[in-house]
């Protein structure tokens, strides 16, 4: 028993001797040293170099450094692969990048790796080699992965803001409206010149074109990359050059964004930003939307497709792990706006937000793999909608506070107001996103208060229309407020009028002529008329009573005291003074439309001028001639004629007309 436990410990201290040499795999040498070594420790040991036959066996030595390990090729059993383990292990001493040597060097390399991965994958290659093929592999997909990555940025093309950015111009509001401010706060803030593009690149900015092709790796590089994609997927190496083709490209598509003019900000960080550098920042990011998904991306995706093609799987895995997160970088800057302070301001900059995303959720849909897609596109689904929330919001509330303004200082000269002016552009701009409102107010009740005059009309309308016509009905309520707080009753009606025709004039010049109809304009230009003939009666009736024959008979007598001469003075200096007052009051007047002001000037003057006229010819003679006459018979029909050309210039004052100035 004693000598059989010796045999079983001999045979352990060989097997052990023998696992050492094989798994040093150092040169012929080392291995024959250490075997000298271990025979003079036991002579039992001395069998091992049966074992590992000597230099003259059949073995080269080609030999390389693997760090601080070299290995022999043997190729007693496999030359080829001792040929292939040998250009590996080369390249591997040398610091220089293989796809920096020559083409044939490339080429030689890239089959020594086409050997390894095929002996390893045969099931009768020799196990005592197979172990090495693994440090052979491992040591080229090491190198390999170092490769492509080096490939992957050095073939990257550069990108540069004049070859992603595009022009943007749109008009900017910058009306802020909460309840109960004041209108003087937003005067002036709309120029009604400022027009707005129709067209999605219109209003969101021109980008660069869907059907502009640009590379984001040189096209000769591509090849390059799947090359080596080809071999390390096969390897089995499919996940580490996922990761470096990952964090290569996810870099690169980060710092386009950087380009692009998008910058990381918390939710926090946009609702503290300032509304002109917001408005800026939701401009770029309507470009970088479109950039990124409809250029960037897609581009993206063709590389991926190209390079991997060897794995479906892959495939995926990389595009999407290389443009999610700058995809989601994007959605939580719209997500952030989404939830903002609403005000009429946002309202467009909102609106260009909401149709580009709406735009690109179906190249979303494309791009990404099944796996991906549905995380991605429900995020950016949800984010549409609480945008939309926040459009219908805001339009909701801007009615609300175009309902409730409550300034009560009149406007000198009954002018043109501007809520007038601000909601009438604002409407018009609306209209470029009919599409898009039409949807997101279809669900939307008329809030109570809203005077629609004509139901079955507003019943024909689309949504946008019927909440355009509930929010000028707010206007026009406004409006006949403010025209109260002017003391004169004429003021009021010029007042009215402007405001009035200037409504008319820009539904009838916009598309907003198809939202509110041609009847809407029609009751509306009825209104002015209606306005136009109370102002004649409450600025010129009592004026004009002084030019009646009450009480001035062919038989003299009369109602004034001191017969009927006293009585013709009484009536011209009556409308002496009448006129002048109403003269010098409504030169300060302003009616801005030229037409407008017009015809009130000639219907003034075929109500005041004939009737003066008959009245002069009638009663003057019955003034002594001379400086009494004179006193009294100020004006001839002409004379008045000129005056009334005067009105409504919306002057400062009398003294500052150029022409003349009446007597006091």
């Amino acid at each position: 028993m004693a000598a059989a436990a010796r045999v079983d410990g001999q045979d352990k201290v060989i097997a052990t001797a023998q696992q050492i040499v094989k798994s040093l795999a150092t040169s012929k040498n080392a291995a024959e040293d250490m075997i000298r070594i271990l025979s003079g420790f036991d002579d039992r040991l001395s069998s091992m170099n049966e074992l590992f036959p000597s230099t003259g066996s059949g073995c080269s030595s080609p030999t390389a450094a693997v760090g601080d390990r070299r290995t022999e090729a043997c190729d007693g059993g496999d030359p080829r692969f001792a040929a292939a383990e040998e250009v590996i292990l080369r390249w591997e001493a040398s610091d220089s990048l293989l796809w920096e040597a020559s083409a044939d060097e490339v080429v030689e390399y890239l089959e020594a790796v086409d050997e390894v991965i095929f002996l390893l994958e045969a099931e009768m290659w020799p196990e005592e080699y197979r172990s090495r093929g693994e440090i052979a592999l491992q040591v080229a997909m090491a190198r390999l992965e170092d490769e492509f990555r080096h490939l992957m940025i050095r073939n990257t093309v550069p990108l540069d803001a004049e070859s992603l950015h595009s022009s943007m111009s749109r008009v900017s509001l910058s009306f802020t409206s909460d309840a109960g401010d004041a209108i003087e706060d937003f005067d002036g803030s709309v120029d009604e010149e400022q027009q707005h593009a129709a067209s999605p690149e219109g209003r969101g900015g021109s980008f660069i074109s869907d059907d502009r092709n640009i590379n984001l790796v040189l096209p000769e590089a591509v090849s390059d990359l799947k090359e080596i994609a080809d071999r390390m997927i096969q390897a089995g190496y499919g996940k580490e050059l996922c990761q470096v083709y990952s964090s290569v490209r996810r870099d690169i598509l980060d710092e386009c964004l950087s380009i692009l003019g998008l910058e990381r900000m918390s939710i926090e960080e946009v609702q503290r930003t300032e509304w002109r550098a917001l408005d800026e920042k939701m401009k770029r990011w309507i470009q970088a939307m479109k950039v990124t998904v409809r250029v960037l991306l897609t581009e993206e995706k063709r590389i991926s497709e190209q390079i991997f093609a060897a794995s479906d799987e892959l495939q995926s895995e990389c595009f999407t792990s290389a443009a999610k997160g700058c995809i989601v970088q994007l959605l939580n800057f719209g997500d952030a706006i989404s939830i903002c302070q609403r005000s009429a301001e946002k309202l467009f900059r909102t609106l260009d937000m909401y149709e580009a995303l709406a735009d690109v959720i179906p190249d979303l849909q494309s791009l990404f793999y099944p796996d991906s897609n549905e995380i991605i596109c429900i995020e950016a689904e949800g984010i549409l909608k609480r945008l939309g929330d926040s459009v219908r919001g805001t339009f909701m509330e801007f009615a609300k506070d175009v309902q409730k303004e409550v300034s009560k200082k009149p406007l000198p000269g009954g002018e043109i107001h501007p809520l007038t002016r601000y909601v009438m552009n604002y409407v018009k701009l609306l209209v470029d996103y009919s599409g898009s409102l039409d949807v997101l107010l279809d669900d939307e009740n008329i809030p109570e208060g809203g005077r629609v005059d004509d139901t079955q009309e507003a019943g024909s309308m689309t949504p946008l229309g019927r909440r355009l016509l509930v929010l000028i009905s707010y206007l026009e309520s406004n409006l006949d407020e403010k025209s109260k707080h002017y003391e004169d009753a004429g003021l009021q009606y010029i007042f009215l009028m402007n405001n009035i025709l200037y409504m008319v004039q820009k539904v009838r010049d916009s598309e907003l002529l198809g939202l509110l109809g041609d009847n809407w304009v029609r009751k509306h230009r009825a209104k002015v008329k209606q306005y136009y003939k109370i102002y004649l009666r409450a600025s010129w009736t009592k004026t004009l009573s002084f030019l009646r024959d009450d009480g001035l008979g062919g038989s003299g007598s009369s109602s004034f005291s001191g017969g009927p001469k006293l009585a013709v003075k009484e009536r011209f200096k009556g409308f002496n003074l009448g006129f002048e007052e109403t003269y010098r009051t409504q030169t300060t007047w302003k009616v801005p439309d030229s037409q407008l002001r017009e015809d009130l000037r000639i219907a003034i003057s075929e109500m005041v001028v004939p009737a003066y006229r008959a009245f002069l010819g009638r009663f003057g003679g019955q003034l002594e001639v001379g400086r009494q006459a004179a006193k009294y018979i100020k004006y001839s029909p002409d004379e008045l004629e000129n005056f009334i050309s005067d009105l409504f210039e919306g002057l400062s004052g009398i003294s500052n007309h150029p022409r003349r100035k009446l007597s006091t």
